[in-house]
């Protein structure tokens, strides 16, 4: 059992598109307890492997907080099958902190994966699960929620993270003077 570190932007491994699990074994089931301790440290609803620097299509999801009547899930190699509709929907990131704004997502998916013990499954969702499924499959295509946004709301949030950079490199040369 481990909460393992989440990467954040603009770590290379997040761009990158996930390859697909070939064989699930110890080390997959072992991934998924680990990613799914990793949300719940980090207070999240959805996790993807990429996001703890293991390039694998394997998800985990639990929404429960917000919608009841769906409870935790982890899938690997999931594809939308059948999406409908569109909606703005305010979404944040645990890969890209601070940086939350309305993003256009289909109203209801239907996705299609395996479960971990190796049975094919479909989830089909609508509102915060269907918004969910849709963020955590983008990781593992390597898109992120800043690839949604406006060129300008882009270059917003790249900027603060250039300053805050260039801020916490100038407290550290002060500490370094004597």
């Amino acid at each position: 059992m481990a909460v393992l570190e989440i990467l954040k932007y603009p770590h290379p491994t997040l761009k990158k598109r996930s390859k697909e699990v070939e064989r699930i074994d110890g080390g997959i089931k072992r991934l998924i307890h680990d990613m799914t301790e990793t949300m719940y440290g980090a207070n999240g609803i959805g996790l993807a492997a990429c996001q703890i620097g293991v390039p694998q299509r394997v998800i985990v999801l639990d929404v429960s907080a917000i919608d009841p009547q769906h409870s935790f899930f982890a899938m690997i190699n999931p594809e939308i099958i059948s999406q409908e509709g569109e909606i703005d929907h305010e979404e944040g990131c645990l890969s890209v902190p601070d940086c939350f704004d309305k993003v256009k997502r289909k109203e209801k998916i239907c996705v299609r994966g395996i479960s971990p013990e190796g049975k094919e499954m479909e989830i089909a969702g609508e509102g915060i699960l269907a918004f969910a499924l849709q963020h955590e499959i983008d990781h593992l295509n390597g898109i992120l929620i800043l690839d949604r946004l406006s060129y300008l709301k882009r270059e917003i949030y790249r900027n603060k993270l250039k300053k805050e950079k260039r801020s916490v490199r100038l407290d550290s040369e002060k500490e370094e003077k004597p």
